[in-house]
């Protein structure tokens, strides 16, 4: 399906917020994969799908997952709307016909990261959370700045406040995040 008509039609599933945000990811991604000399068709496709089944009620997610058979761990079954970027993957590919496999990762770990992520891994992880639209979280202009600069540290330095917040509201929290926090912690140090 062509970038356009893929737009049009999660334009017409979306609420207008997410749609927007989903648009400020699409052009962080495309930024970023300038940047950092990634195939910038790539990271717009990635960018614009990464929540294309976020439109989902948690119980629409988990027969999505039966559907396309989709693993769903323990914090998954209790955290439906984890979901939504494996079964987001699933609709990128066989709904909007995506086949490379680095794009629809890059979909699959948008929310939760994992430890060695590949370079448009990073980038839509980042843009998801960078974008301009994103309400005011702590550090984030200075994640924004990091990400500029080094994609590692960014990576880094979100996880690691999303995390905390995860902890400090008493959330449960994703143990691949979790994975991938150790990951790039040791990698910078």
């Amino acid at each position: 399906m062509e970038l356009e008509q893929i737009r049009v039609e999660l334009k017409s599933k979306m609420k207008a917020s997410r749609y927007l945000h989903s648009i400020g990811v699409e052009e962080v991604s495309h930024d970023l994969a300038l940047i950092y000399n990634y195939d910038s068709d790539k990271a717009v496709l990635a960018g614009i799908l990464h929540d294309c089944a976020k439109f989902l009620t948690d119980e629409e997610l988990l027969m999505e997952c039966k559907k396309y058979q989709l693993p769903v761990t323990e914090i998954e079954g209790r955290c439906p709307f984890l979901l939504h970027a494996k079964v987001g993957a699933a609709f990128a590919q066989y709904i909007y016909g995506v086949e490379d496999k680095d794009i629809l990762n890059a979909i699959t770990y948008h929310t939760t990261g994992r430890p060695a992520m590949s370079l448009l891994e990073k980038i839509v992880f980042l843009a998801d959370y960078i974008e301009p639209g994103r309400k005011p979280l702590p550090r984030i202009q200075k994640i924004r700045e990091a990400a500029y600069m080094n994609l590692d540290l960014a990576v880094y330095m979100t996880l690691d406040n999303v995390l905390k917040y995860l902890m400090n509201t008493n959330r449960e929290v994703d143990c691949m995040a979790e994975s991938a926090l150790l990951y790039y912690k040791e990698l910078l140090e």
